[in-house]
């Protein structure tokens, strides 16, 4: 079976390339490589994310979820004073969005394994574009594990897929997490979903 770009050491062609990419209103170049999610451009879903979410805050700690070489960790750290931490479990992953920070001079981002984020730590923005191939149930744990870390008025926007089951997924969060969750655009077949704090 081939890798996938959740796998914690990737082993395919591990050589950097670099992209242009727009981000944050301007553009800036990032390198990307092999074995990593969306390694030839900014992916369709994450760029719903970033065009349909509100503003960060203005401070405060932020979390990208699953952050792949760093799209959505580098907009916020562009656009927000905050602590972004860019969680992945893929090594080559945080190599990648690590060097990516260093070259945009952005000294807020702090990649980390899922583990290695402080457990007591609560956000005050989670953006994620959570990779739903890892399959339903392990999507769910993940989910799980950090969306009832929100601090509270803080909120988390997810993107996902119409076809990839966005609507089951807004359901179960309001079932099984008791969050409120709302959809709050729909382009390009992407859904993005708010989830606020538990009151």
């Amino acid at each position: 079976m081939g890798e996938h770009y959740f796998s914690a050491e990737p082993v395919s062609d591990a050589r950097r390339r670099t992209l242009q990419v727009e981000l944050a209103g301007r553009t800036v170049r990032v390198q990307t490589a092999g074995g990593v999610f969306s390694p030839d451009h900014v992916d369709l879903g994450t760029r719903v994310l970033l065009t349909h979410t509100p503003p960060p805050p203005a401070d405060g700690e932020l979390l990208d979820l699953g952050c792949g070489w760093g799209p959505v960790a580098l907009e916020l750290a562009l656009r927000s004073e905050g602590r972004v931490w860019a969680v992945d479990v893929n090594a080559r992953a945080l190599d990648l969005v690590a060097d990516n920070a260093r070259a945009l001079d952005l000294t807020t981002v702090h990649p980390a394994l899922p583990d290695d984020v402080p457990a007591d730590l609560t956000f005050d923005a989670i953006w994620s574009n959570p990779p739903i191939r890892i399959g339903k149930a392990a999507l769910h744990e993940l989910l799980g594990r950090w969306l009832p870390r929100l601090a509270p008025g803080g909120a988390a926007h997810l993107v996902v897929s119409k076809n990839l089951g966005a609507d089951s997924l807004q359901q179960w969060i309001a079932a099984e997490l008791g969050l409120p969750v709302e959809r709050v655009a729909s382009a390009k077949g992407f859904r993005v979903l708010r989830v606020d704090a538990a009151s």
